[in-house]
């Protein structure tokens, strides 16, 4: 794999079709000044040591220095390698609700982006972890795989719309059942799962896909969101709101008894997401307390830097641009190499 450490550098070598007009207009300039004082030809009988062709050789050697000199600043590298790293920390992953139920608004903004807030927080204090995405509504599916790249977590988690996932519902058994099933195999470390929904209109098993999890030595942790009152469901902006088939407006509510016996099955923790950062907090401490190990991971090893060779490219055709003499030299004058 080859690249640039600098590429904006490379932006210099639009001055290299710069130079070569002016050297072209500096000939044709020297060579208009010449006929003022006669025929160039004649002239040239009476300077026999002036070589046009030196003059023109040296013009390349430095213009071919200079193009050299403008790769070696972008720093051009290769080599790089995929290579194995270990780092103590934990495996977890997240699986979040997207249904449409948690466009909801009895947290602030909504249930959904309180969520993602709350989750790129959490991600933040990460540092050798290793992190999954699940999205769920009927169905579950993996949005990022296990990994230790958090750019890339936070930029799938930003992107999570109701949209991902056309069949509505709250499949929450197949979402553990699925994260239980990501987890990177023959790791010694601790691992959980993190389940952020409202818990409205289950419909799978869920408890058991908790308990099945636990007997794997993987925590379920459960987070409510939206409050047990409930809140109406918006749809297309403004005031419009969810209707059901009678045109009663439909009141999305947290099923907190049920997240709660999920979360006993899986000897996880249950807590109420709100207004605050209490819920966020309640995970960091029980992320804390779990066992951190050895965690493979892949990552790309540094770039080799390639520059020297350039850099010696250039050294010679600056030597041999300052050792060839614009005009012939007498010592040498029957050498034919300019003719």
């Amino acid at each position: 794999m080859f690249r640039f450490a600098n590429p904006e550098f490379l932006y210099l070598l639009f001055i290299l079709p710069v130079i070569i007009v002016f050297y072209i207009y500096s000939v044709v300039a020297r060579k208009k000044a010449i006929k003022k004082y006669g025929n160039p030809e004649l002239l040239s009988e009476l300077m026999p040591e002036v070589s046009e062709k030196r003059q023109n050789l040296k013009f390349w050697l430095l213009f071919c220095a200079i193009g050299m000199t403008i790769f070696v600043i972008a720093g051009p590298q290769f080599g790089s390698k995929l290579e194995t790293v270990k780092r103590q920390g934990v495996e977890i992953m997240i699986c979040l609700d997207v249904s449409n139920s948690m466009l909801a608004e009895d947290v602030t903004p909504n249930r959904l982006s309180k969520a993602k807030q709350m989750l790129s927080r959490l991600t933040d204090g990460f540092t050798n972890d290793k992190v999954g995405l699940i999205v769920f509504a009927g169905d579950a599916f993996t949005q990022l795989p296990i990994t230790s790249d958090y750019v890339s977590a936070k930029m799938f988690l930003s992107s999570i719309t109701p949209e991902m996932v056309s069949t509505q519902g709250t499949a929450i058994g197949s979402a553990i059942n699925l994260a239980a099933r990501s987890f990177t195999p023959n790791e010694s470390s601790d691992k959980t799962i993190i389940l952020i929904t409202d818990g409205e209109n289950h419909e799978d098993d869920a408890i058991g896909a908790a308990k099945s999890a636990a007997e794997k030595n993987i925590r379920v942790n459960i987070v409510g969101m939206g409050l047990p009152k409930g809140s109406p469901i918006p749809v297309g902006g403004g005031n419009n709101y969810m209707k059901d088939r009678e045109g009663n407006v439909v009141i999305s509510k947290l099923n907190e008894q049920m997240c709660q016996e999920i979360a006993a099955a899986g000897n996880g923790l249950y807590v109420r997401a709100d207004n605050t950062n209490s819920a966020l907090r309640a995970l960091q401490k029980e992320i804390e307390k779990m066992n951190k190990s050895d965690l493979e991971s892949k990552v790309y090893s540094e770039y080799d830097e390639q520059f020297q060779l350039l850099a010696w490219i250039v050294l010679i055709l600056l030597v041999a641009e300052f050792l060839i003499l614009d005009r012939k030299n007498r010592i040498f004058k029957k050498v034919k190499l300019f003719s």
